[in-house]
């Protein structure tokens, strides 16, 4: 037999060049019995032609109060992995979320979706930053959208209650980072407490669509896909933005959203020291001296040098940009900021973005 030599030509190895398709992962949040779960049931008896994951994330404090609600529709408790009739896939997860999705991982392949629903203590966005940006996860799956379901009958209340040492309460906070906003149980309440309480939500965050339901069914086909951080998606949201800001952007001692838009382009680094400054450093203060504190920040940019526009994101101190589509003309070039935060301050915004950026209108 002749020896194999260097230059021979290699076996031919037939592989699957097909790239695999990166699962979506949803984050149900929410108040305390503002019906997560009762969303969870709806979408899990279902009939949607998707094999849905879900994680009841009991990590950290209420949990021992919600452990008790995370119940199937026949009793069952959700510690195990547990598959429905319907293809979908429930466990219960006592920890962070990373071991949750490593472990949710080894079943690639009999799923297409994820659910993550919080406890009803729980700030979304340490949740969200470990699918938005996390390196190792990111080639597997993506973060697609917040959902906050809001009680109709005690959301006031809950977003006005006031905290020691000026803390943002869970209930806005949740409310500030969501990308939809479902107000729960308005067949519980009169006219004008749901005009008031819709009102607050929209001033809180003005990106979020806000829809009403009853015990928590809304077409699924709204919660699922929504690609929040998509920079396909982004235009759409400014609209919204634009819609609301004269009726609810204002200056407050409460968590508001602000926007403003200014014409040019800004150079890259200082854009970059403009956010930092911002979200890291946070040393901008607003007329009263109060540190400006951003939870969530979006934004379709005109960078000097770059023809494409800019998509900015920021939840609260992750922050990340990515080049987008094509500028139609040097006239259409613009910026367009979106901030939801507490002390926040439109024209001291716009004024340091202008001042630091030493913009030019083209």
């Amino acid at each position: 037999m002749a020896e194999s030599s260097d230059e021979d030509c290699p076996d031919l190895v037939s592989s699957d060049t097909t790239p695999a398709r990166k699962i979506p992962v949803t984050i149900i949040t929410g108040y305390l019995g503002a019906g997560k779960t009762t969303l969870l049931n709806y979408i899990l008896t279902e009939q949607h032609n998707k094999k849905i994951a879900v994680i009841l994330n009991e990590f950290g404090s209420g949990s021992a109060v919600e452990s008790s609600m995370a119940m199937g529709q026949t009793g069952e408790l959700y510690e195990e992995w547990l598959e429905l009739r319907n293809g979908c896939l429930c466990c219960s997860v006592k920890d962070s979320g990373i071991q949750a999705i490593e472990k949710l991982m080894e079943k690639k392949g009999r799923f297409d979706y994820i659910l993550l629903e919080t406890t009803g203590l729980a700030d979304p966005g340490p949740i969200a930053s470990i699918f938005w940006l996390d390196e190792e996860l990111g080639c597997d799956i993506y973060l697609d959208g917040i959902v906050t379901v809001v009680d109709a009958k005690y959301a006031l209340n809950q977003m006005l209650e006031e905290k020691a040492d000026k803390v943002i309460n869970e209930s806005v906070r949740q409310v500030a980072l969501a990308d939809l906003v479902l107000l729960n149980k308005v067949d519980l309440v009169d006219k004008d407490v749901l005009m008031q309480t819709d009102d607050h939500i929209r001033k809180i965050n003005t990106l979020a669509e806000v829809m009403h339901t009853v015990k928590a069914k809304v077409d699924l086909q709204k919660i699922l896909d929504l690609h929040a951080y998509d920079a396909t998606k982004e235009i759409s949201d400014f609209k919204v933005v634009e819609k609301f800001q004269s009726q609810y952007c204002h200056l407050d001692s409460s968590v508001v959203s602000v926007t403003f838009q200014v014409l040019g382009s800004i150079p890259s680094s200082d854009l970059d020291s403009y956010i930092q400054d911002i979200i890291w450093e946070k040393s901008v203060c607003n007329s009263s001296g109060d540190a400006m504190e951003v939870i969530r920040m979006k934004g379709e940019l005109s960078v000097a040098g770059e023809a494409r526009r800019v998509l900015v994101q920021a939840v609260n101190e992750l922050y990340d940009r990515e080049v987008t589509t094509p500028w139609e003309s040097p006239s259409k070039r613009k910026c367009t900021l979106v901030f939801i935060g507490r002390n926040l301050d439109e024209a001291i915004l716009k004024q340091k973005f202008v001042e630091l950026g030493n913009f030019e209108e083209n």
